[in-house]
């Protein structure tokens, strides 16, 4: 039997040390800005990033072409590796679907290569929070279908709750309207979104000010954990450059929730471009998701 090694996506936010250490491979989905593109070989920091979009800057990204998913893959393949690939949510990017035809393609041209292709339906850290469950799996000796099964029904189990500082963000990316961002950021309203069970941005409700919407993450967060408490043994928080809001929400979901074991990190360049500088998000296992 062969081994296999997990592949995920740069907007799984995880950070590179841990990438490396859990021997996690990832593609990436290019961005640009300012005329400049950016892939995995010249990646812009993201502290600079979130600076050019305070400054005016406004990046485009682009989904994983079926060409640059089968390169990634053969590389492994030729090591001898099959696949488990946790994919960016298919209600966000096409992504996944560019990597399921090149997974198709290389196990059509060597049938003893198996490369399996979950849609996570997860985005940011929420994506890293399933890939961080299913590493556990394969660490107690799952198998490759076995990994992939449990993804597939872990995946339904991983909650989303986020906010952004700027609305017009959301309105670019078509989350909101023109109207809702202008009154909206008048009024100082905060929306409050999650992911759904099909892998969209949807927002559920809206808080005056900043740290009421901060507030309500984790007030939301302590409904949904009841009854997956032994689930929770770490929760993931990613932030648009903004850790001091980052770590008060890790520090509310302390004093809340009980949890005091937390992975936090950026959000990164490619989710950053459609929801700014200023977004805080809040990953855990829950329902409803």
């Amino acid at each position: 039997m062969r081994e296999y090694v997990i592949f995920t996506d740069n907007t799984a936010d995880l950070p590179a040390d841990y990438l490396s250490k859990n021997g996690v491979e990832k593609l990436f989905l290019n961005y640009t800005i300012d005329g400049q593109t950016y892939e995995q070989t010249n990646e812009l920091p993201v502290q600079e990033f979130y600076e050019k979009m305070r400054g005016g800057s406004m990046p485009t990204t682009s989904q994983i072409n079926p060409e640059n998913a089968r390169e990634a893959f053969m590389q492994k393949v030729k090591e001898g590796y099959d696949i488990l690939y946790i994919a960016f949510s298919s209600g966000l990017s096409g992504s996944c679907g560019s990597a399921q035809i090149a997974a198709n393609q290389i196990m059509e041209e060597m049938p003893e290569v198996k490369i399996l292709v979950v849609d996570s339906l997860c985005a940011s850290l929420g994506e890293g929070l399933l890939v961080h469950k299913v590493l556990k799996k394969k660490a107690e000796g799952a198998t490759l279908e076995e990994a992939a099964a449990y993804a597939e029904e872990m995946k339904m189990k991983i909650c989303h709750n986020f906010t952004v500082d700027d609305l017009f963000h959301l309105y670019r990316g078509g989350r909101v309207s023109k109207a809702t961002a202008i009154v909206g950021s008048l009024a100082g309203i905060k929306p409050v979104l999650h992911v759904d069970n099909e892998g969209h941005l949807i927002p559920i409700g809206k808080v005056r000010g900043r740290k009421k919407s901060l507030h309500a993450l984790v007030e939301r967060m302590q409904k949904q954990i009841k009854g997956y408490e032994a689930d929770n043994d770490v929760v993931f928080i990613s932030h648009g450059d903004c850790i001091e809001d980052a770590q008060y929400v890790a520090n509310k979901v302390k004093e809340l929730c009980g949890i005091d074991a937390f992975l936090i990190n950026y959000v990164g360049s490619t989710i950053g471009a459609h929801s700014g500088p200023g977004t805080v998000a809040l990953f855990f296992v829950g329902s409803p998701r």
